[in-house]
């Protein structure tokens, strides 16, 4: 896996994010956009991902939308993460959105280590992970959700259940004594995600 970096490598905090090739181009928008909502130094690790669909789900399920299945790679990408991309030294913050919104709630039931997690418009469609938050504590203090009005309006009878996992994702970690936030944007799924992805960093950075 391949990291990138940007900011100042002594700042307090580190953003750690998965990243494709779409993610890299908003990289500096969503970067200044941070820098605007936030007192708060930090540096951004971008970890990109070269198979989204395999790196990034806890499990293998069929596809939902085209014929690419998902696959189970999630726990060798955190492993990664945990060994190339954490400090110890410093606060470390987990996010990305959609699919890697995802992996950082999922990641966040498996560590400790992530002072929050910025989930923008994450995956909670997928299949069977509001039965792991049923069962599985997140052991982040903070977590950061989003979606976009119009993301549950869809034909895809899968995809359309996002509403309603993310209502319930909220209810669950607020459940679990997590100081947890739902706010909704304006749109479907593929606007402005460097934009949703910097506020759901900012609100984590400003709770901690």
């Amino acid at each position: 896996m391949e990291f990138r970096t940007y900011g100042s490598p002594s700042a307090e905090a580190i953003l750690i994010q998965p990243v494709d090739a779409h993610d890299l181009e908003g990289m500096k928008s969503e970067i200044e956009w941070i820098r605007r909502n936030t007192a708060k130094d930090f540096q951004v690790i971008a970890c990109c991902i070269r198979d989204w669909n395999h790196e990034l789900s806890p499990w293998k399920a069929p596809a939902v939308f085209g014929r690419e299945d998902f696959g189970d790679g999630a726990a060798d990408t955190l492993a990664e993460i945990l060994k190339h991309g954490v400090d110890p030294e410093r606060a470390c913050y987990l996010g990305g959105y959609s699919l890697a919104g995802l992996f950082a709630l999922w990641a966040a039931s498996q560590t400790d280590v992530f002072r929050g997690i910025a989930a923008a418009s994450p995956s909670v469609w997928f299949p069977g992970f509001t039965d792991l938050l049923r069962t599985t504590s997140v052991r982040s203090p903070r977590v950061y959700l989003s979606l976009g009005n119009r993301e549950e309006k869809t034909r895809n009878p899968v995809m359309a259940t996002v509403g309603s996992r993310i209502r319930e994702t909220h209810d669950l970690l607020e459940g679990q004594g997590v100081s947890c936030v739902l706010e909704w944007n304006e749109g479907n799924h593929f606007m402005d995600s460097d934009k949703r992805t910097a506020r759901a960093f900012a609100w984590v950075l400003n709770q901690s």
